[in-house]
């Protein structure tokens, strides 16, 4: 199906907090994607349909730049022993996920965990579950698949980051979270440059997060949300791995749909508000 994005353009409003100011443009430009109107094509084309499914939420994977991407694994999906010629990050959105070196023991990774695959490390990456969809992001491309005798070290180290030993910060540790029982984790990045983290909206949550720079890139990890800005009163559903853009400040309006919290992935180049 044809990639549908919504691009909406509101007022921004100025936000004032004990942790910054925001800084309101003309207007804050938005885009958003459903996961449901995504394009898919083949994380490695040379393999063809043993390859895993892949969509560019944005950027371009086989261009010299930034992505972010869906994947989907069919169950039983494990890949030979491989390197790639970049680093990626990648959390896990529907199923249970193992990516390690070729000889480790399987540690399967349910939704919201997470890990980092450095460039050059020999390993193998397998799937466990009937649907299993991630979300693998890289900080430059093309994204290429290697052979193992090509491995080098490049000087990171993997991180394999189950969500049960997450450490979740409230309101009370954090000063951009204002919301009652809004929490969040750190993963990657430095917060005075681009940074990526999780934040968990409750049951009943409905609120803001309000973004303040030119890079904010969310994608829903789990649960469902309903998402709005005051221009548009009609609500959008967002699925999980649905993507939301702004690249100038915005106040993005998000309800809980769920029974239980939704996880929301969010990178960015600067501070952000979670509000009621």
């Amino acid at each position: 199906m044809k990639l549908i994005a919504w691009r909406i353009l509101t007022m921004a409003s100025l936000v004032v907090s004990a942790c910054t100011t925001f800084v309101p443009s003309t207007y804050a430009k938005t885009e958003v994607i459903a996961a449901d109107d995504v394009e898919w094509g083949y994380l490695n084309p040379a393999r063809g349909d043993k390859s895993p499914g892949a969509a560019d939420l944005w950027g371009d994977r086989t261009k010299d730049t930034a992505t972010g991407m869906l994947v989907r694994f069919n169950k039983g999906f494990e890949s030979p022993p491989h390197i790639h010629n970049i680093t990626y990050r990648g959390i896990v959105i529907d199923g249970e996920m193992h990516n390690d070196d070729p000889t480790a023991a399987k540690m399967w990774m349910p939704t919201g965990s997470f890990w980092t695959q450095p460039a050059g490390e020999d390993h193998t990456t397998a799937a466990n579950d009937k649907t299993n969809l991630i979300y693998l992001e890289i900080d430059e491309g093309p994204y290429l698949v290697k052979p193992s005798k090509e491995q080098f070290d490049n000087g990171e180290r993997p991180v394999n980051l189950h969500i049960d030993n997450m450490v979740w910060l409230q309101k009370s540790d954090l000063a951009n979270i204002t919301a009652k029982d809004v929490s969040a984790t750190y993963l990657w990045g430095d917060t005075n440059s681009v940074y990526g983290t999780l934040v968990k909206l409750p049951r009943g949550f409905e609120g803001s997060i309000t973004s303040s720079g030119d890079e904010f890139k969310a994608v829903v990890i789990m649960g469902n949300v309903e998402y709005t800005q005051k221009s548009n009163a009609k609500a959008t559903l967002l699925n999980a791995g649905s993507y939301i853009e702004s690249t100038t400040p915005a106040e993005h309006e998000v309800r809980n749909v769920n029974d239980d919290d939704a996880i929301v992935y969010i990178r960015t180049s600067y501070k952000y508000l979670v509000t009621n």
